[in-house]
């Protein structure tokens, strides 16, 4: 498998990384923007996934309608996410259309006209779009969570923002907000599949230019000291009792990180895992439970989820406690060890079959200063977790007193009472 990535810097500070597939005729390209809510203090709070939609809006030379039918017309899609840390827009298309995808992406990231007219109207969308998050247990809850295991850190922020900014940000913000951000020293263009490198560095070249030199890109917020176990509960009429637990996670550029892999997969990560057949298979008390991670610079996130009725709440998290004391008493054994070993070298391998998973794994990689890992080294990186990298991992991060809960349902006292067995004191905690 052919995977020897190129990376160029220019004189600019726009990073190009590609990656050539000789055996595909389409390309995966993204605009890498280090730009999220992590960034944001809380009168800015939504302003990235904000501008996200308005690069949408249209350029001078490209209109709104004008982009959609552009990237229809090429069989193509185009779409942009916003995170904690990055914004992305990206596409994957045919190779013979790479260049033309680029022009207009390249004028939409670098030139969004942010007209007032247009404003008012994505206000109106974003708006929608919050009421419809709001509408959603299921999806807020790990919001909840962020809040309680965060504070008022803005990573423990929703990434869509508020209502105030949203509806109260002018467009001349907005353009200030884009020109401190969207600077070339913060923007990696990143393709992968039927690419050529000196190509694409030409074609960003001759879009950007030389400009000015600009100012640092933005800083995440020193992350607090000391993680602070927190209850968090949103009262709503819901058929099911939404609850997350979690804590602070580890880096992106711990070592360990391919330990948390390991360890998320035996717990929550995959349908053998124990939670899923504890939880779910064996007791009938979920239709919805795992665990996940997250991890961004100087912090990361670990946590868990379920939903289940009112009457099975504590039943629930009574089994979730005891199987989080047996982790934190015996670790894994070497079967889960092996089967969860597999199954991440799996998934790294498949994904790599994915144009677009590659490109993704490019460009957020370069962007926040991570070396690109060959399959081969991600492979002997797993292969080197032994027992007591887990194990240790999990009596770390997993240790009662450090979890936070985040809860979504009618009865804030049903939750309280059945926190007890799994993270003993917080049912008193503020």
């Amino acid at each position: 498998m052919h995977e020897e990535h190129r990376l160029t810097e220019l004189g600019s500070g726009v990073r190009v990384v590609t990656e050539s597939m000789d055996s595909v005729r389409s390309a995966a390209l993204g605009f890498w923007i280090g730009t999220g809510s992590g960034f944001e203090d809380a009168d800015r709070a939504g302003l990235s996934h904000l501008l996200e939609h308005m690069l949408f809006r249209g350029t001078a030379r490209y209109g709104s309608l004008e982009i959609d039918q552009i990237f229809d017309g090429m069989g193509a899609e185009i779409n942009a996410g916003t995170g904690k840390e990055t914004t992305s827009v990206y596409s994957r298309v045919l190779d013979v259309h790479l260049e033309r995808a680029f022009d207009v992406m390249a004028d939409m990231v670098w030139r969004p006209r942010i007209a007032d007219e247009d404003l008012a109207q994505e206000r109106e969308i974003v708006l929608e779009e919050i009421a419809m998050y709001e509408d959603d247990p299921q999806d807020r809850v790990f919001d909840v969570l962020g809040e309680a295991v965060f504070g008022d850190h803005p990573l423990g922020r929703a990434i869509i923002g508020t209502r105030e900014v949203v509806a109260g940000t002018p467009a001349s913000e907005m353009k200030a907000f884009h020109a401190a951000r969207y600077t070339a020293q913060n923007v990696v263009v990143a393709a992968a599949g039927s690419v050529d490198h000196d190509r694409l560095v030409e074609l960003v070249q001759a879009t950007i230019g030389d400009p000015a030199p600009s100012g640092p890109p933005p800083t995440p917020l020193a992350i607090p000291d000391a993680a602070v176990a927190r209850r968090r509960f949103l009262a709503k009429e819901t058929e099911q009792y939404h609850v997350a637990l979690g804590a602070p996670g580890i880096a992106r550029d711990d070592e360990r990180r391919f330990a948390l892999r390991i360890l998320d997969t035996v717990l929550g990560g995959t349908s053998s895992s124990r939670l899923f057949q504890e939880v779910r298979e064996q007791r009938g008390l979920a239709y919805s439970v795992y665990s996940f991670t997250g991890s961004y610079a100087g912090t990361g996130q670990i946590g868990l989820y379920l939903g289940t009725r009112p009457d099975n709440v504590g039943t629930a998290l009574e089994v979730v406690g005891t199987e989080l004391d047996k982790l934190l008493a015996d670790g894994i054994t070497a079967e889960e060890l092996d089967r969860a070993r597999d199954h991440v070298k799996g998934r790294v391998v498949l994904s790599l079959e994915s144009t677009t998973s590659r490109m993704n794994r490019l460009g957020s990689s370069v962007l926040a200063d991570m070396p690109v890992l060959t399959v081969d080294e991600v492979v002997e990186r797993i292969d080197a977790v032994t027992l007591e990298d887990v194990s240790a991992l999990a009596r770390e991060l997993y240790a009662p007193q450090r979890l936070s809960a985040a809860g979504i349902g009618g009865d804030e006292s049903v939750f309280r009472g059945a926190l007890e067995p799994v993270a003993p004191g917080l049912a008193e905690a503020a």
